[in-house]
C-alpha cells in the first residue's frame, strides 16, 4: 500500500522475491509467548463494552493493558491506553512495576480533556483494582467495563495492538536503562500514530484517519 500511494504498483509475489534475495524474514510470522496471569480481579464489573471495537466519536471509548519489557537485565512494564475510534495511543507509560501507579500515569498522560472519555476498558489484571485507579476515573466521571475471566477477545484492540507493539518494539532489542526505555516508548508512539498506516483504518494511519474524519465532519 505504501508502495501504490508513491505509483508503484507491486505484486505480493514480487516483493516475497525480492525479499528472499535480500535475505529478509517478516517477523510477523515468529510466534510469540504469553504468560498466563495467576491471579486476576474478581470485582463484579461488567462487560459494558461487549465487543464493539467500532466507535464513531473521538475518545469516548479507550481501552488499556500492561506488557513487560527486559531492561538491563531485569522486567519493566509498559502501558498503553488506545482510542478505539481511530486505533491511537493516546497514553503511555514505563516502569518498574505492573502496578496501579503505572496505569495512572498512563491514563494521565493523555493530552485531552478526561471528562470526554466515557468508558475504560480492561482485562482483569489485579492491578486496576486500586483506590487510584478508582479515585482518578471516578474524578472525571469514567466508567469501568472489563473483560469475563479468561477472555481475551473481549479487548481483543489492546492484544492486536500490544502484538503489534512487541513485534515492532521490543522483539530483538535492548534497553540498557528505564531511561532509554521511555525515551524510545515516545518515538515508537509517535511513529504509530503519525507515520505507521493500519488495515483496519483504511490502510491510513491513526492521525491521517482522524484528520479526515475531522474534514469530513465540519
Amino acid at each position: 500500500m505504501e508502495l501504490k500511494k508513491q505509483g508503484y504498483v507491486v505484486s505480493r509475489r514480487r516483493i516475497a522475491r525480492i525479499m528472499r534475495e535480500n535475505g529478509l524474514v517478516s517477523a510477523y510470522t515468529v510466534a510469540q509467548f504469553k504468560p498466563q496471569k495467576t491471579s486476576c480481579n474478581e470485582a463484579k464489573i461488567a462487560n459494558k463494552l461487549d465487543r464493539e471495537f467500532q466507535q464513531e466519536e473521538q475518545v469516548t471509548v479507550v481501552v488499556s493493558d500492561l506488557t513487560y519489557v527486559r531492561v538491563d537485565f531485569r522486567w519493566q512494564y509498559v502501558c498503553l491506553v488506545v482510542d478505539l475510534f481511530n486505533r491511537e495511543i493516546i497514553g503511555h507509560s514505563a516502569g518498574p512495576n505492573k502496578d496501579a501507579k503505572l496505569v495512572y500515569q498512563a491514563i494521565a498522560s493523555i493530552q485531552t480533556d478526561l471528562h470526554q472519555i466515557g468508558l475504560l476498558h480492561t482485562d482483569r489484571g489485579n492491578e486496576l483494582k486500586n483506590k487510584l485507579i478508582d479515585e482518578a476515573l471516578d474524578t472525571f466521571q469514567i466508567r469501568r467495563s472489563l473483560s469475563k475471566k479468561g477472555c481475551p477477545y473481549d479487548n481483543a484492540v489492546a492484544e492486536a495492538t500490544f502484538k503489534l507493539f512487541k513485534t515492532e518494539f521490543i522483539k530483538n532489542r535492548h534497553f540498557d536503562s528505564i531511561e532509554q526505555l521511555s525515551c524510545e516508548l515516545f518515538d515508537y508512539v509517535h511513529w504509530f500514530n503519525h507515520i505507521r498506516i493500519h488495515g483496519t483504518l483504511g490502510y491510513l494511519s491513526p492521525i491521517e484517519y482522524k484528520y479526515r474524519h475531522l474534514n469530513k465532519s465540519v
